[in-house]
């Protein structure tokens, strides 16, 4: 029993490391631009109809 807050510490350190990880990623996918390739932009010079 007396170990219970060394495993409660754990197991919060273990989830702030996982998202962390996950948070990272999704930061470098940003900016990679990757999400962004299939991304047509309309041209502005072309009048509208």
């Amino acid at each position: 029993m007396d170990y219970i807050i060394y495993i409660v510490l754990a197991v919060l350190g273990v989830i702030f490391l996982v998202t962390q990880g996950f948070t990272k990623r999704k930061s470098r996918d940003r900016k990679s631009r990757k999400f962004m390739e299939d991304y047509k932009r309309e041209n502005r010079d072309k009048p509208k109809d």
